[in-house]
């Protein structure tokens, strides 16, 4: 007797080989190449609280002002596609109920434009594209993919620095798990501007070249492990002028204890953190497994099938059959 492979026998195995031959490749080469920053990205997160706020029309510092912070994201694709990086246009204004709704932001009680260039997989920084300002650190709009349980540094745009942030535990944001991360920014002197003498305490000059000094009670981030996304922010910015050589605040320009991402915002980042990372678990985790597992079945079938072949009569050693009339 003499054994052949049928055919089903041999496209299982086919098959089942090339399974066990896709799950590496999906999750070593595909998923890597899936966690990278997007190129057309437009998105809005408004954070909102009550402080502290210099009135110019007033001349003081008015208490209990609604205040309202507004940061646009908005990718460059041409300029992405030219550098090879996610390059991102980004606008934060702060206002108050008396400069909402604002038809020019420049009209806003701050207007900070920037661009940020990074490399698309590892999130660091790229200085190219015409960046501005000079930023560093590990993270800022987002953390890098694959977010760990240590410390990163975030840079803080009003700081003009980075700031260490520390890893500490788990929260929920509208139902979903994120790591949360914490610090605080000392005050810090960060410029100088030319003011009015009297708005620090010398009526007898005219004009000053006041010293401004920058501080937060508390940075607070909430990331979505998977993919790096801030399903949750919180800060409390504090602005001052002091004069030149105090050591002492002379008049405050803005001061709020929390300033926080709106129910809105968090729900709309919730939503695109559980589509992303429910995509990158699927190319890196839920697919190769499946794709392991049934071509290890299929391998294994293909195999006792072939092992146990179609049994056939063996007619290669009998004489040929006489002829018949």
């Amino acid at each position: 007797m003499r054994r052949t492979a049928s055919p089903l026998s041999l496209i299982l195995l086919g098959l089942g080989t090339f399974l066990l031959v896709l799950a590496p490749l999906l999750a070593w080469y595909v998923q890597p190449r899936a966690a990278v920053n997007p190129v057309d990205i437009d998105t809005t997160a408004i954070y909102t609280g009550t402080g502290s706020v210099f009135d110019v029309d007033q001349v003081k510092t008015v208490p209990d002002q609604h205040i309202t912070v507004t940061q646009r994201v908005r990718g460059d694709v041409a300029d992405s596609e030219k550098s090879g990086n996610a390059v991102w246009d980004v606008t934060t204004t702060v206002d108050t109920d008396k400069s909402l709704p604002a038809d020019d932001p420049h009209d806003a009680l701050e207007f900070m434009p920037g661009r940020w260039v990074t490399d698309r997989t590892t999130n660091e920084p790229v200085h190219c594209c015409h960046e501005k300002p000079y930023f560093e650190g590990d993270a800022y709009l987002k953390f890098p993919f694959d977010v760990h349980k240590r410390s990163y540094r975030w840079w803080d745009n009003s700081l003009g620095a980075t700031v260490t942030l520390h890893y500490r535990g788990t929260k929920k944001i509208q139902g979903y798990e994120g790591y949360r991360f914490t610090g605080t920014v000392p005050a810090t002197r960060t410029g100088t501007r030319l003011v009015p003498g009297a708005i620090v305490d010398q009526p007898q000059r005219s004009q000053v070249l006041a010293e401004e000094w920058y501080s937060n009670h508390l940075v607070e981030l909430v990331v979505d492990q998977r993919t790096g996304r801030v399903i949750y922010a919180q800060v409390g910015p504090r602005k001052t002028l002091r004069a030149p050589g105090s050591k002492k605040d002379a008049a405050v320009l803005l001061d709020s204890e929390k300033l926080g991402f709106t129910t809105a915002t968090q729900k709309d980042q919730v939503k695109q953190a559980k589509k992303e990372s429910g995509q990158l678990r699927m190319v890196g985790q839920t697919l190769p497994i499946g794709a392991a597992v049934a071509g290890f079945v299929l391998v294994a079938v293909g195999g006792v099938l072939v092992a146990r072949g179609r049994r056939r009569p063996d007619t290669s050693g009998m004489p040929p059959a006489p002829l018949t009339m």
